[in-house]
């Protein structure tokens, strides 16, 4: 049954060379099969194993009772969980798409893509005060340090889940109390340019009910010297408050990749 599963996720590419969707089908072999849609032949996992191999994966497929099927659970520790050995002060376990990917993964300047997936929070999530991201839009060459787009958790006097413009500006909010314990869909769409299009909607997996949502028609959505840009999802969160923090697992399940649709 693994193995049919497996080859019915993976042959998704190619039914349309505009769309791939990643959907966990059962424990084992999930790096594996992350791989091989997100970079066939390549790593598209970042985590944490150099120093705290001792745990195991920092993501397994596991069963969920509400979704009432498979999905991938993402693992970071405050001790001793850290970005690959490379940086200290943060931690990191992310899935991607990058240089290795298909063309098809790659949002290119005048494409339009869309990104949709599900995730879950934990009750009583706890951010740092300095960052906690669970999903970034990156670009790929020239100034590609900073995200172009971010969703963070950030601790305050009343916890909230913020989207972030270029790293600095915040566009939406919402409290993150709504989003602990309950499964929820992002819809992500973006129009690559200098004068791009920004959307996102997040609403509630359940009922529908919509948390959080903004739009724009006149925003950078990729720089001028970038090539590509590509999303990252995860936990990616700062050390600096290690007070702040705990042990945590986050739920996300079919991350979807449209390209194509204006």
């Amino acid at each position: 049954m693994k193995l049919n599963n497996f080859l019915i996720v993976i042959a998704l590419p190619f039914l349309s060379n505009s769309q791939i969707t990643l959907k966990a089908d059962g424990p084992g072999d999930t790096y594996e099969l992350i791989n091989s849609i997100l970079a066939p032949g390549s790593e598209a996992v970042e985590h944490p194993e150099c120093v705290h191999a001792s745990f195991g994966r920092h993501i397994a497929e596991v069963w969920d009772k509400d979704l009432k099927e498979n999905v991938f659970e993402f693992y970071s520790h405050v001790s001793p969980d850290n970005d690959r050995c490379e940086k200290l002060d943060r931690q990191r376990v992310e899935i991607k798409t990058y240089e290795q990917s298909p063309e098809n993964l790659k949002g290119t300047k005048g494409e339009t893509v869309i990104y949709n997936w599900k995730f879950k929070l934990p009750m009583g999530f706890q951010p740092s005060s300095s960052f906690t991201h669970l999903h970034q839009i990156k670009a790929v060459g020239g100034s590609q340090d900073l995200p172009i787009f971010t969703i963070t958790a950030r601790k305050a006097k009343e916890n909230q889940l913020v989207v972030i413009h270029d790293n600095e500006t915040t566009i939406a909010s919402a409290d993150l109390s709504d989003f602990e314990g309950v499964w929820v869909e992002v819809t992500e769409k973006i129009k690559i340019g200098a004068i791009g299009t920004y959307s996102i909607i997040i609403k509630k997996v359940k009922n529908g009910q919509e948390l959080l949502s903004y739009s724009s028609s006149n925003i950078q959505t990729i720089r001028p010297d970038n090539d590509f840009i590509r999303p990252k999802w995860g936990i990616y969160r700062s050390l600096k408050k290690a007070e702040d923090l705990r042990d945590e697992s986050v739920r996300f399940n079919e991350f979807s990749i449209k390209e194509g649709e204006n």
